[in-house]
Parts: structure tokens; sequence; C-alpha cells
């Protein structure tokens, strides 16, 4: 899992200065126990001072979205009055999470009434979320005692929805080559992806790849090779092929970091003589998700988006595609043309050369591996009527095979949904869920849950 950045928003009120300024430490000493608790938890917590009025809460919030915070955590002191904070919440395109917690667990008639100030922030929590929904600010919220309940891992767990969702909204993401032709599921024009999620796409020139593969020096491609035959078994490997292949990859991976791509997708039809690299960089594909940058194949710029978010949180994620059901073993194949990440492989990745006979370009060399097993969820991000979208989410288990491999010459995985592989496949296909789509080891479904939410897409769950 990757770093969690949170801003931590204390909200209090000032009349209660005003009258009872003694009640400070004790409150400011909560906020430090649920800063400390966040942290225990893995995320780095940005705080501020105590904040009750609109200056304050503004100036808070700016430095949440300076610090480049992945969401703001609302932390309810007292009653806060909603007109103080709910504007300037609704108005920041942090993603905003409630935490809905006080410092007493038991609030029985026992209970000392002075107790009363230090514990009654549900009310202006309830203040806040209507003046929040009326804004039309979506949020995420967990209730419970911060001590005697999961709540603060719900929190978490909404941070790392929080994270994926800003990921995707700022996807940049580098096209190599038009959508394949004819592919319509996942095709979408570029100022929709922008308007309707965030995501900017970016075209790869063949000058601009001309100039980036002149520009690799034999050293380099020298040093990738070295490190190369440290991770990946090779055979047969002609040198002048392995060598031009790695060039090439190499050029796009400047490429990609020259434009901080957080994801790429190649379209092999567009790879010829005349673009600027002379094969298809499907090793680099499968290298660049091992290092967490997203990828999808076919000039499909939604699905590599969508892997390129997944990884900001879920290293363990890979852009896949079904290919046939294994109806006696109840599972479905997963493959693609040399794609994967290749921190997933369950062996060792065989490198090898790659018959190209779609255009005029050179053969590369591929790393061939097999997905390993676990408990994963299948992903999906479906385009839907009137620019609405479909998350598809499905626990799976990623089967690790045994025996006879007549597949080596493939990337191969096979994964067993929860039902029926016939009923998998009617209800993916009657959801409209595309061709293209990520599988994520780890992945807590309420995480993918609470990202949809954030996103305002429905969700499906299979």
């Amino acid at each position: 899992m990757k770093n969690l950045k949170v801003g931590l928003l204390p909200l209090y009120i000032k009349l209660y200065d005003d009258s009872w300024p003694e009640l400070r430490d004790r409150i400011e000493g909560f906020y430090r126990t649920i800063a400390d608790e966040l942290e225990k938890r893995g995320a780095e917590v940005i705080t501020v001072p105590v904040c009750r009025i609109e200056p304050e809460f503004a100036s808070a919030v700016e430095f949440f979205e300076s610090e480049n915070a992945d969401a703001i955590v609302t932390l309810h002191l007292a009653y806060s009055p909603s007109l103080e904070s709910a504007g300037v919440l609704a108005k920041t395109e942090l993603p905003v999470l409630v935490l809905d917690t006080t410092p007493t667990f038991d609030y029985s008639p026992s209970q000392d009434p002075g107790e009363l100030l230090y514990n009654h922030g549900i009310h202006g929590v309830q203040d806040m979320c209507n003046l929040l929904i009326r804004n039309g600010k979506r949020f995420l919220i967990e209730a419970g005692h911060w001590e005697q309940s999961d709540v603060l891992d719900r929190i978490i767990d909404c941070v790392k929805a929080a994270k994926i969702a800003g990921s995707i909204r700022n996807a940049r993401v580098g096209r190599l080559g038009e959508t394949f032709r004819g592919m319509g599921d996942f095709a979408l024009q570029d100022d929709v992806l922008k308007a309707t999620i965030g995501i900017e796409t970016i075209d790869y020139t063949s000058d601009e790849g001309s100039s980036l593969y002149r520009g690799i020096t034999g050293g380099q491609v020298e040093d990738e090779i070295n490190r190369d035959r440290l991770s990946f078994a090779a055979e047969n490997l002609n040198n002048e092929t392995y060598k031009q292949s790695t060039k090439a990859c190499l050029a796009v991976r400047k490429w990609i970091e020259d434009n901080n791509f957080s994801a790429f997708t190649a379209s092999f039809p567009a790879i010829t003589k005349g673009c600027g690299i002379p094969c298809m960089p499907f090793l680099e594909a499968g290298k660049a998700m091992a290092r967490g940058i997203g990828y999808a194949g076919e000039g499909d710029v939604l699905t590599a988006a969508l892997t390129g978010a997944l990884l900001s949180v879920y290293t363990e994620t890979s852009f896949v595609e079904m290919f046939c059901p294994d109806w006696k073993n109840g599972s479905i194949f997963i493959s693609h043309m040399g794609e994967m990440n290749l921190n997933l492989s369950s062996v060792k990745p065989v490198l090898k050369e790659k018959n190209f006979p779609f255009t005029d370009a050179d053969n590369p060399v591929v790393a061939y591996g097999r997905f390993k097993g676990g408990e994963a969820v299948f992903v999906n991000l479906a385009p839907g009527k009137d620019n609405t979208y479909s998350l598809i989410l499905s626990p799976v288990e990623m089967l690790d095979r045994e025996g006879e491999d007549r597949m080596e010459d493939s990337v191969r995985g096979w994964f067993k949904p929860r039902i029926p592989v016939s009923e998998f496949l009617k209800t993916y296909s009657k959801h409209g869920g595309t061709h293209h789509a990520a599988i994520v080891y780890g992945g807590a479904v309420n995480v993918l849950e609470n990202f949809a939410e954030l996103m305002g897409w429905q969700i499906i769950n299979i």
C-alpha cells in the first residue's frame, strides 16, 4: 500500500472558548490522540490549530491543499455551527471524510454531567452533513467510538478510497496510437473523459518518439539488460532484437517520465516503421505497472487511468482481460498480448521474442509470466448512458495452477468467481462490463465501493 496523507480538521465553537476557555486543554488533547491513532495505522497526518470560524477553516483547508493531502478528515470536538465550515469544505476539491466519534465510551445516567461539553459533537456532524449535501459536496462518513470500535480503521479505508479518487481525477494518460478500430465499449471522447472524470489525455507523436529513441544511449540499454538478467529468464534471444526492443522501451519510459504520466496506453496497430519507435513496448508496459504506472492496451485511456489510480494505493494491481471460460473447472482465463504487472508473476518471467505480423514493425521482446494465486478483486469501469459510469466489483480467487503448463508463451492467469462462471459472465455483461479491466490483489471491496461513491458512480457487486 502506498503512503496516505490526511488533513485532520478539528471543529469547535468559539462560544466555548469565550465562556469556558479551560476546556481547551482536554479538547486539544483528544485531537492529538486521534492524530496519533491515525498515524499508528500508517497515515501521515497534517494537523492545524482548532478551527471555530470561517476564516480559520479557510486557512486550514488551504494548508491541506498546499500539502497535497489525499483527504480531509473532520473531527467535531463539540458542536460546531455548519455555516462556519460547510461552505469552505464544499468548495475544496479534496475529498471530505467525516469522523463521527467522541472521547467517552459510556454516556449512561451514571455519567458526570460535565462530560457533555466534551462529547456532543454528533449534532455538529448532522448540521454539517446536511449543508454538504445541499451544497452538492460528496463525502464519506464513519461513526463509532474511537477506541472501542474499528471506526478509525474504517476511516483509513475511506482515505484509501479518497486517494484512488484523487488519482483518477488528476490522471494524465499518454496515448500511443488511436483506440483500436472498431472497439467501442471503452471508447470515449477525450473531452468527455476530462469533463466527467478529470482524465487528461496526451497523445504521442512520431517526432517526439523518434527524438526520444535516438537519445537512448548504448550504455543505458546495457544497464537495463543487466538489470533484466536479475529479474527474468531468457530463451534464445537474438541479441540485436533484444537491444532494439529495450531501447524502444526506454524511449517510452522517458516519454512517460518527461510528461509525468500516471498511466499510458499503446495501441499495437499504431506501431509501424514510421511511428518513431521500431517495435511494440510490451516489456515496458509490464515494468511500468510494477513501478506504479497504469496501463491498458489498444488505446484504452479509461482503463489505463483506472489501473493507475488503483496502483496509487494497491501496488499489486494489473491490467487484465478475460479471454476464455474454463467451464470444467469453474474459472476464467485472463491474458493479453504481453502485458502484466511483472511483480505479480508466480514464476520467474521469461523473456521471449514475439512474432509481430500486424504491421511492418519489428518483433518485440516480451516478458511472459503467470499470475500468482491469492484473494483479489476483479474491477471494471464501465461507461453508461448519458455520460454515467458503473464500477463493477467482483471478489475472486486467483488460482495458482500446478502441473502441466502448455501456455508458457503467453501472459496467463485464472480466476474463480464466487458464483458459477455462467452466472458471472451473464451478470457482468448485463451490467455493461467492458472487455478490459484490472485485477487488484488484497483489495478490499468496501474501499472500492467508497471510491465509487466519492466519484458518484453506480456500484455493481457480482
